[in-house]
């Protein structure tokens, strides 16, 4: 019955458990989705994680390689996110080349590196104009059940976090780069940015917005909007990612 009016009313549908501040998963409207989180579960990786938000499932792994710096940053590396979403996370996408969502994701991901400075690029950088690391992180998505900005900004984070260089030196005589395996060191992680999806839902705001937040109105008009975040609410989500992260075998 429920599941039938769901389908024929949606918004009706949600708009009874607004009523009430609770989810149809029993959640008020500012909880957030239970989180965990898997470190070091790609073994072939430099650095991996993989983190369920509720259930949305995504998987980060970062692969080091060596490249020429840019000639107009010689002192800086590169990190290149890329977001892979498959038809196997949701019915919703397709095989074959990128789709807009998945290029949306992508881009959302670079700005969250760039603009947070999470890593300094100069942090990458091996011999100033001659030798760099690339870090390509590759971030795909198991299980699509919205927020799916927010669970890759997560496993991107966590996986970083495990990566674990080795020490690298120029020799002066055959100008050739020396790996020294057994020495090994972090990256320098400068600051954890979290993301945050609401949602606006009528006169309701809701927290971690879930698949309704893909609700349309007649016309095609998306039912969300907006990024305001509720203080208390944000702040024990971000003391819940530092908590994952430091404990990571959940």
């Amino acid at each position: 019955m429920a599941a039938g009016f769901k389908t024929v009313e949606p918004l009706e549908y949600y708009r009874r458990f607004l009523k009430e501040n609770c989810r149809p998963d029993g959640r008020e409207l500012g909880e957030f989705r239970a989180t965990t989180v898997n470190v070091g579960s790609i073994s072939t990786a430099d650095g991996s994680a993989l983190v369920k938000l509720g259930n949305t499932a995504v998987i980060c792994g970062v692969k080091a390689e060596f490249a020429t710096p840019p000639p107009d940053a010689p002192n800086k590396g590169y990190v290149v996110p890329n977001v892979d979403l498959p038809p196997l996370c949701s019915s919703r996408f397709r095989s074959g080349p990128p789709g807009e969502e998945a290029q949306v994701a992508s881009q959302f991901v670079a700005d969250v590196i760039e603009n947070s400075q999470m890593i300094r690029k100069e942090d990458l950088c091996i011999s100033p104009g001659k030798l760099a690391w690339v870090l390509y992180c590759d971030l795909i998505c198991l299980d699509c059940d919205g927020n799916i900005l927010d669970a890759c900004t997560f496993a991107l984070l966590a996986a970083l976090r495990n990566v674990q260089l080795p020490e690298v030196t120029i020799n002066e005589e055959t100008a050739l780069a020396e790996v020294n395996l057994k020495k090994k060191s972090h990256l320098n992680i400068r600051t954890h940015p979290v993301a945050t999806s609401f949602a606006v839902f009528d006169e309701g705001r809701w927290a971690d917005r879930g698949q309704a937040a893909g609700l349309r109105e007649p016309g095609g008009h998306q039912t969300q909007g907006g990024e305001e975040a509720d203080g208390r609410s944000l702040q024990e989500y971000e003391a819940q990612v530092n908590h994952h992260i430091s404990k990571p075998d959940l």
